[in-house]
């Protein structure tokens, strides 16, 4: 542990240790995955036909019938003998299932069809009734987790990964679409279809030659096996995915791209030794450029696979910063949306936890002024975002570094977020308010600093703080003034040695002959 040891004491987060960190980073993604409907569906009901309908003239699901069966008339086709009446209410059964609102699933459930539709999904010989078969069933396995396990009972799993093989195409996509609406259910089934062997023929159906419409449920199904997290899938079976990825992450159709990244934002979604597959297989480059995507939703899961890589150790992220990620983030911090604005806050949150040279890079890349306008103007999940990136950058930058926040104007939106109801903001601001004022003691300015804090309100907020209900924000606020702004230490020729171990700010060529600058 030595080298740790002098991690943490050279340049990473004073007062805190490397797991305390982590842990932060890792609540921080669990809030941020929490993807929108519109963004990630995890189960898709086929109520028009498959994806690729519209690259295929000559698909089955051109014809059109308005009358529809009774439900009567269904049961006893299907479970009947006759092959033009099985086929005749199976589709009838479908057509019922398709519809926009309301889908009578448990209607469809109660009467017992879903085994006998499964057995259809044999028939070799009938491409046209397993599609049909295969359709109803993928819009029942899209409902609620109880309705998808009815198919999975049935024994559809198997009898699904069989028909990735099939030679009709249709036939095949449907397989596809059931399969990733059963793994989309949860961990539980997601195992279940992993364990059964779909990874192998879902990989072979990876071909940039294939239409697009079909490229996108092969994309989205992979990406429903790499997802969720309690437990998430075993990696040494969803990391075979890896090249199929990298080569999808270069196509041109959005939907296929946006899949992808989200597939690999679940891969980067963990400990270091999993980032580490994942940089392996050589995606960071494509990913960096997806970054300056115009597509929100090809761009959201970039940026979320990229902030999931710079969670991991400095080497890590070195990578990302190697490939010109920062490059990208003048425009994602002025993004017009919002989330991606959070977002790219909370990824450089996390680059400024590193080295001092990673912090330098953000500062090269003029992010700091960025960062202090969203503290400003953000909303409030953004500026809190920001203000654990200038934490983190006055925790384990240099007095330049610092120096360089502060003439940016960085302590007034921070202590303008003091007034905030969420606890741990509140501390993160009094973590930076300490680090400035050790910093600004170590090096003979904390007189004016201190002033600075006065005349911009901040010591009467702080002192407000020590009535807080919250025994840490209170105990900080509550040192924060008795070491720095009682009668006490206003000496403020007292400083800190670097000898003492309290502030090791750099060595003392680092410190600008004029301190800092405001």
């Amino acid at each position: 542990m030595p080298l740790q040891d002098d991690r943490i004491k050279n340049y990473k987060n004073k007062g805190r240790d490397a797991d305390e960190m982590r842990r932060r980073r890792n609540e921080t993604s669990v809030e941020l995955r929490k993807a929108k409907k519109e963004e990630n569906l995890l189960k898709r009901r086929n109520v028009g036909g498959t994806v690729s309908d519209s690259d295929d003239p000559t698909s089955p699901l051109k014809e059109v019938g308005n009358k529809l069966m009774p439900i009567e008339e269904i049961v006893s086709g299907i479970q009947g003998h006759d092959p033009v009446k099985q086929h005749a209410a199976t589709q009838a059964c479908r057509k019922m299932l398709s519809r926009e609102c309301n889908p009578p699933i448990n209607n469809v459930i109660k009467t017992g069809v879903v085994p006998r539709m499964v057995t259809f999904l044999d028939q070799e010989d009938r491409p046209d009734l397993q599609f049909e078969a295969a359709w109803a069933l993928t819009n029942i396995a899209s409902g609620t987790s109880d309705q998808t396990k009815m198919v999975v009972n049935a024994g559809a799993v198997p009898a699904f990964i069989r028909l990735l093989s099939s030679t009709n195409m249709a036939v095949c996509e449907q397989a596809v679409w059931a399969l990733g609406n059963i793994a989309g259910d949860g961990p539980q089934l997601r195992d279940l279809v992993t364990n059964a062997g779909i990874v192998e023929p879902l990989l072979r159906l990876v071909d940039n030659n294939v239409p697009a419409g079909f490229l996108r449920n092969v994309t989205w199904a992979i990406s429903n096996l790499c997802r969720n997290k309690d437990p998430p899938p075993k990696f040494e079976v969803v990391c075979v995915c890896l090249p199929a990825l990298h080569m999808l992450l270069h196509h041109t159709d959005r939907e296929v791209l946006a899949d992808a990244c989200w597939a690999i934002s679940y891969l980067t979604d963990g400990p270091n030794d999993k980032i580490q597959k994942v940089i392996d297989a050589g995606v960071i480059p494509r990913l960096v450029e997806l970054l300056g995507s115009s597509e929100p939703a090809v761009l959201t899961p970039a940026l979320r696979a990229i902030g999931n890589i710079v969670t991991g150790d400095d080497k890590q992220t070195q990578a990302v910063l190697d490939a010109g990620a920062l490059r990208a983030f003048p425009a994602l911090l002025s993004h017009s949306k919002g989330n991606l604005q959070k977002e790219a806050a909370w990824m450089l949150s996390n680059v400024t936890a590193g080295s001092r040279e990673q912090i330098q890079a953000v500062v090269d890349m003029g992010l700091v002024p960025h960062l202090i306008e969203l503290m400003r103007t953000g909303e409030f999940k953004t500026q809190k975002e920001a203000a654990w990136a200038i934490t983190n950058l006055t925790s384990g930058g240099s007095v330049i570094q610092v120096s360089h926040c502060l003439e940016n104007g960085c302590l007034e939106p921070l202590c303008n977020l003091l007034s905030a109801k969420d606890t741990k903001v509140i501390l993160v601001i009094l973590d930076a308010l300490n680090n400035i004022l050790g910093m600004a003691e170590h090096i003979g300015q904390l007189e004016q600093v201190c002033l600075m804090l006065e005349e911009i309100g901040a010591v009467d907020r702080i002192e407000q703080l020590q009535g807080h209900e919250n025994e840490s924000v209170y105990r900080s606020s509550l040192n924060l003034i008795d070491k720095y702004f009682s009668s006490e230490e206003e000496d403020s020729s007292i400083a800190a040695t670097a000898g003492d171990g309290q502030y090791q700010f750099g060595t003392q060529e680092s410190v600008p002959a004029q301190g800092f600058n405001f």
